[in-house]
């Protein structure tokens, strides 16, 4: 495998898929779970449970498809095979704007810990400066290549992983029960506190889908993608479960409900002392910058297998050393824009409002990926499909697409409001690009499948047709 310039890729293998999967789920905002849900009390631990189940059951579905389609891009190759270029470009673009503005918020918040770090007060110009080297040194680790990409994601993974599951583990011998507080909270009724403490969670397991959009930057995809998707979403499930189990167990409800570093009350419960906030910070940090190496490969690998089909510009069609570099540097300047914003204009509420949009743009490619696969199943030749293969797809499909919903519904009034509007001003970008004609179009088929571009719905059609149908059987079976 080699890239547009002719030099040599070298592709992650399982460990790394699972470490990009773990980093990219694991990101700085586990260490203030259990705070946040505690005022629900301790039905958010059954609300963790229904979602783990959602999301290793999308992490299945996104397995299942990436064996059908082992090609970068993951959500938008599954939504455009399925319903066409327009559908494939919403959720490129969906996806594509949540990247970016994750990692700007990412950086903002590992700042916070650095400061907790290093005891320094606030300063917005050097907090500007940290800010924006924690968004480039990433970016110069992904521009090095999918080597150092691999190396960097699998360090941190384990760095940040060793402390967290010393909390978690180690937690169980300190526990106490007085500790957990009530099951619900103001006497209400425990099926609003489910709801309510999920509504909080539900964002925990973005980048279940993380070795899907890099599957063609992995090791046999169609065996790796998914053991790689499910292994690394239950590890990061054993993290945030048990975690959280030991945080109730080991501070007290009362206080918890008010603290501003859960993890390091924990320690300090433990152990005593207050070296357990330096520690946990030293994780936060190296979780965030693990987080931001992972997610600003993804804010790469949508645009690029959208350009290589002629729905993005071309320049993000180009690759070296395995990364696409014209999709690290955009996602890189639009994220250190966002952040001197935040640091410097002080427009009120300008970047929470734009925070929250990343909220509803997470779950749009999710929604289309499973809707994809139950049309797949649907269109399958029945009379060559195993029943109960056929069955068991079609519930994880199902479960799949309904986790999506639920986290759409989580998201909020604003977030989707906000989230459309967001959306649909890519519709613009989409027109742009279908109006630069047939010419266009064909510069970016290179290395496809024999679906065109959006050059004629006419000319589409028939290549699709008989792709899908040939292959059906091999998808469902």
């Amino acid at each position: 495998m080699h890239d547009s310039d002719g030099s040599p890729v070298r592709r992650f293998g399982l460990p790394t898929a699972i470490t990009l999967v773990m980093g990219n789920i694991i990101g700085g905002g586990i260490f203030m779970l259990p705070a946040s849900v505690a005022p629900y009390g301790t039905v958010s631990l059954l609300a963790f449970g229904v979602l783990t189940i959602g999301a290793i059951a999308l992490a299945l579905v996104f397995g299942r498809l990436a064996g059908r389609f082992p090609r970068t891009g993951g959500p938008y190759v599954y939504a455009r095979e399925a319903f066409g270029d327009f559908a494939g470009f919403l959720s490129a673009w969906s996806y594509w704007t949540m990247t970016w503005v994750s990692n700007a918020a990412l950086a903002v918040a590992g700042v916070g810990y650095l400061h907790v770090l290093t005891g320094g007060k606030e300063s917005k110009g050097l907090d500007l400066v940290l800010a924006l080297a924690l968004l480039w040194l990433p970016a110069l680790a992904n521009l090095a290549g999918t080597r150092w990409v691999g190396a960097v994601q699998m360090v941190s993974t384990v760095l940040k992983f060793l402390p967290m599951l010393f909390v978690a583990v180690v937690g169980l011998f300190f526990f106490d029960p007085d500790n957990l507080g009530p099951f619900t909270t103001g006497g209400g009724n425990w099926t609003g506190g489910l709801t309510a403490s999920a509504a909080i969670l539900l964002y925990s397991y973005v980048g279940v889908e993380s070795a899907a959009i890099s599957a063609g930057e992995v090791r046999d995809p169609e065996r790796n993608v998914s053991r790689a998707s499910v292994i690394g979403t239950i590890g990061a499930a054993v993290v945030y479960l048990l975690g959280t189990v030991s945080v109730f167990g080991t501070v007290a409800h009362d206080k918890l409900i008010d603290s501003t570093a859960p993890f390091s009350d924990a320690v300090n419960a433990m152990f005593g002392g207050t070296w357990g906030g330096t520690l946990i910070a030293l994780a936060a940090v190296i979780s965030i910058t693990g987080a931001l190496n992972g997610w600003t490969l993804m804010s790469a690998q949508m645009p690029y297998a959208a350009a290589k089909d002629g729905l993005f510009p071309a320049m993000f069609a180009t690759k070296r050393r395995g990364v696409p570099t014209a999709g690290v540097l955009a996602a890189a300047v639009l994220a250190s824009v966002l952040t001197i914003v935040n640091y410097t204009v002080g427009v009120s509420g300008v970047f929470e409002i734009l925070v929250l949009i990343t909220t509803f743009s997470a779950t749009v490619p999710y929604l289309l990926a499973t809707a994809a696969q139950v049309y797949f199943l649907l269109k399958g030749a029945r009379d060559k499909v195993h029943p109960g293969r056929m069955t068991r797809d079609m519930v994880l499909a199902l479960g799949g697409f309904a986790f999506s919903f639920w986290l759409v519904a989580g998201a909020g009034y604003a977030a989707v409001y906000q989230g459309v509007l967001f959306l649909f001003a890519g519709i613009l970008v989409y027109v742009w690009m279908a109006a630069r004609g047939p010419a266009a179009q064909q510069d970016g088929q290179t290395g496809q499948t024999g679906q065109t571009g959006q050059t004629g719905q006419a000319e589409a059609v028939a290549p699709q047709a008989v792709k899908t149908e040939a292959a059906e059987p091999e998808l469902v079976g």
